[in-house]
């Protein structure tokens, strides 16, 4: 699991808070943390002047409450608190997965929990709405496909085609809005290319 680990575990920019128009950077490697700061002012003494960097080991950071608090006033707690993890070797494996092997998972997952997924974060959102996994869904679970539902697919999205044509199909009788067993594959309609849905 280590070899996911880039050079570069976490990283985040931005400006201080107001009054301040003062950038500051965070970067977490595998074995430092460095902050840098850049100085923004109109004073005449200010102008020209180098950014200022501290380095320090994942150790000596945990150590150090002064730069812990600038961290959590430049970025709030919930950031501190997410480096303090990384600087203690807590990473999270499954956020630096490739998309495709995520891809490959979440067909495997009930389509309660891809909601209950998509709900985590804007990149597991992106994954769990993307055309790649409900066009997979469509083509394994939903039959045999015609070239008119592919055409129609092109154009609604793949997503749309499974909820409009075969979401409730496939549930049967279930009560709920989705099941949390894989669904059997039903037998898929037969719709025009030019067939529009209100």
């Amino acid at each position: 699991m280590a070899s996911l680990l880039g050079s570069t575990v976490f990283e985040i920019n931005g400006q201080g808070p107001s009054p301040s128009k003062d950038f500051f950077q965070l970067v977490i490697t595998k074995t430092e943390v460095i902050w840098r700061s850049w100085k923004i002012s109109l004073r005449n003494e200010f102008r020209g002047a180098a950014p200022g960097e501290t380095k320090q080991s994942h150790q000596d950071f945990l150590l150090d409450a002064g730069l812990q608090h600038q961290v959590g006033v430049v970025f709030g707690q919930h950031t501190l608190e997410h480096c303090k993890a990384l600087c203690e070797g807590h990473y999270n494996y499954l956020d630096r997965l490739p998309n495709q092997l995520l891809l490959n998972i979440l067909y495997y997952l009930s389509f309660r929990d891809i909601g209950r997924l998509a709900q985590t974060c804007k990149r597991f959102w992106k994954l769990c709405n993307s055309s790649e996994l409900w066009e997979q869904t469509v083509r394994v679970r939903c039959g045999e496909l015609t070239p008119d539902m592919e055409l129609l697919a092109s154009a609604m999205g793949w997503r749309k085609i499974f909820f409009t044509f075969y979401h409730d199909k496939l549930l049967g009788s279930e009560a709920g809005p989705v099941s949390d067993s894989a669904p059997s594959a039903t037998v898929m309609p037969q719709v025009s290319a030019t067939t529009t849905t209100t």
